[in-house]
């Protein structure tokens, strides 16, 4: 690890963004032009501290999560990623059709969105929310790597809390809609050995997985879908998700919208406003009040 140079190089990828380039207000006394340290830990879900001392030289080595939350917060490109990596002493992920790494651009167009928001992967896993989509849907990003429940589509057929959080009579239409969706993310990467470990373990902890995977059904969602949540704070809520697919159709962007003047609408402004301070999941998956929010 290369205290030094990483530290050279963190401090001057934040000093390079500006508040509006990460989706944050400027504010009037603002005197530096770049970010402050307590942005990016903010954005990265780290403490001040702990970011801090990586800046000053004295940090301990950050592990390869730690790194990839760096490097969203920072909006690093993928080569300053692995550079960052290797700086940081550890060898850069692999450049596979389906990564972590989430594009600048694509996290530009989440940090402009006023309305709740995630970027996923085709597996169902998320890799980053903005506070709105916290709010209305827990955390989703707190599994470690490897993990089959990082999937939602592994929870949907294991977790019965996770079914919980959608209207029942969405229930069977959403089960056709994972397993489809798994079917054309491992026709698209047949040899991608993240997603034939997550489809094992739905194997595994599944026989109502193994019977519907055995129908060949590839009804994928559409790009435009309604869906109904049973949130645990303001009840029913109804909302259209829109999926934007990046260019390698291993990420996409889903946007949650509701009709403007609609019960729904006020529900969607009113998480805004009470923010995912009150609405986080807890680890096990049970929504309960906390004090963590994720840019």
């Amino acid at each position: 690890m290369d205290r030094i140079e990483l530290a050279d190089f963190l401090r001057r990828r934040r000093e390079a963004l500006q508040p509006e380039d990460v989706g944050l207000a400027r504010g009037a006394r603002r005197r530096t032009s770049g970010l402050r340290r307590e942005e990016v830990a903010l954005l990265a879900s780290m403490s001040t501290d702990y970011y801090g001392r990586l800046e000053q030289r004295r940090g301990p080595q950050p592990s390869e999560p730690m790194l990839a939350a760096i490097a969203r917060a920072l909006r690093l490109s993928q080569d300053e990623r692995d550079h960052l990596f290797r700086l940081a002493g550890h060898t850069p992920p692999a450049r596979a059709s389906r990564s972590d790494h989430v594009s600048p651009a694509l996290l530009r167009v989440l940090d402009r969105l006023d309305t709740p928001a995630q970027v996923a992967t085709d597996l169902g896993e998320t890799l980053v929310q903005n506070p709105a989509a916290v709010a209305l849907l827990g955390d989703q990003t707190h599994y470690a790597p490897g993990d089959p429940a990082r999937s939602l589509h592994y929870r949907w057929f294991t977790d019965p809390a996770a079914r919980a959080r959608y209207a029942p009579e969405d229930h069977d239409r959403l089960t056709r809609s994972f397993v489809g969706g798994l079917r054309i993310a491992m026709a698209r990467h047949p040899g991608d050995e993240r997603g034939l470990a997550l489809i094992a373990a739905l194997h595994a902890a599944s026989a109502e997985f193994s019977a519907r995977w055995a129908e060949h059904d590839v009804s994928a969602r559409p790009s435009d879908e309604r869906k109904r949540f049973m949130h645990p704070q303001v009840g029913r809520i109804e909302v259209n998700c829109q999926t934007l697919v990046a260019e390698s159709e291993a990420q996409v962007l889903l946007v949650y919208t509701a009709t403007p003047g609609t019960e729904d609408a006020e529900k969607l402004r009113l998480l805004e406003v009470v923010g995912a301070q009150e609405f986080a999941a807890a680890p096990d998956g049970a929504w309960e009040a906390s004090g963590t929010a994720r840019s």
